[in-house]
């Protein structure tokens, strides 16, 4: 894709035909807006001239949405723009093919190959091809808005979900169930949840019962709140005992996870696989260390078990004129 030198374009020219493929971010305008202000506008944005290369035709802005966002807030009437010497469909495939500025989110691709499919009239294996990916990417990212609805699809692009939150928690849980997607939504935009906060829900809505999952969903801040609170109530915990107090929950969950292998060995049949031969020899090679490090924690403990071990001697000698057990073997 060759590219005409940069030139100063006022903004009025450009068409913003593709802001709803493009993701907000405030804080990322904020940047750029205290960049361009003190440094100027280091990076043209990419625009097409859609026509047969006249000066007069309409510009289409590729890449650049938040530059230009940024230079209308400051004031400015121009922007730097290259315009590339190519067809719309095909800016768009190099964009998506290697982003010029930044790195596209998941949800952007989709909505820009959608773009490319529905609006350019490509085919799936064609829009592949200018995007130099495979078929099966194409196929997934368009699988991911066919999962979606519409209204995650504008929280996204408002910059009220993000697409993390998106693709890890709506996606998923609209394809399970659509009304509960909708419902968490409509929660998201009421109090203002923060992806950390979905993770942390979506994870508990995984497990829990149907009765507790139309709670959450009704009341989605008050189960952030208490996990919250269980958190600081188990860090306060922790500082409270110190590291003993750690290492006595950490020996609890230790004997748990032997006896529940334990069980799990028992079990199975033999003979064992060679992975599992070699996980029993790593444990084996590890448990004398550990247990030289319980006997000194037990000794500490009841100073008369070492008097004890010591009056007890170290066990029968063998006799002098017997061969030792070596020889034997």
């Amino acid at each position: 894709m060759a590219d005409l030198p940069d030139s100063d374009v006022e903004l009025e020219r450009l068409q913003l035909r593709f802001a709803a493929a493009r993701v907000s971010d405030e804080r990322a305008v904020q940047r750029l807006m205290h960049s361009i202000d003190a440094c100027g506008q280091l990076v043209a944005c990419i625009a097409v001239r859609e026509g047969a290369g006249e000066e007069t035709a309409p510009l289409v802005l590729i890449d650049g949405y938040r530059r230009v966002a940024a230079l209308r807030r400051l004031g400015r009437d121009t922007a730097r723009v290259q315009c590339a010497s190519c067809t719309l469909s095909e800016a768009l495939a190099q964009l998506l093919a290697c982003a010029q500025s930044r790195a596209l989110a998941a949800i952007e691709q989709a909505l820009l190959l959608r773009e490319l499919i529905d609006g350019q009239h490509l085919s799936q294996r064609e829009a592949a091809r200018q995007c130099g990916r495979d078929a099966s990417w194409v196929q997934r990212r368009l699988l991911l808005l066919h999962s979606l609805p519409e209204g995650v699809l504008d929280a996204v692009r408002g910059g009220c979900v993000s697409s993390w939150a998106a693709v890890r928690v709506f996606a998923p849980l609209a394809r399970a169930n659509a009304d509960h997607a909708q419902r968490l939504l409509a929660g998201v935009r009421g109090q203002a949840l923060s992806t950390r906060d979905l993770h942390v829900w979506f994870a508990h809505y995984q497990r829990a019962q149907r009765r507790e999952r139309e709670h959450m969903l009704d009341h989605p801040r008050l189960l952030i709140d208490s996990v919250r609170e269980r958190e600081h109530d188990r860090a306060a915990a922790r500082l409270k005992d110190g590291p003993e107090g750690q290492a006595v929950a950490e020996l609890g969950q230790l004997q748990a996870l032997l006896e529940r292998a334990r069980k799990g060995l028992s079990a199975l049949q033999r003979p064992a696989s060679v992975a599992l031969s070699c996980a029993c020899r790593r444990v084996r090679a590890r448990l004398p260390e550990l247990d030289a490090e319980l006997r000194r924690f037990i000794d500490d403990a009841d100073p008369d078990a070492r008097q004890r071990a010591s009056l007890a001697g170290p066990g029968p000698l063998a006799a002098r004129d017997q061969p030792s057990a070596a020889h034997l073997a």
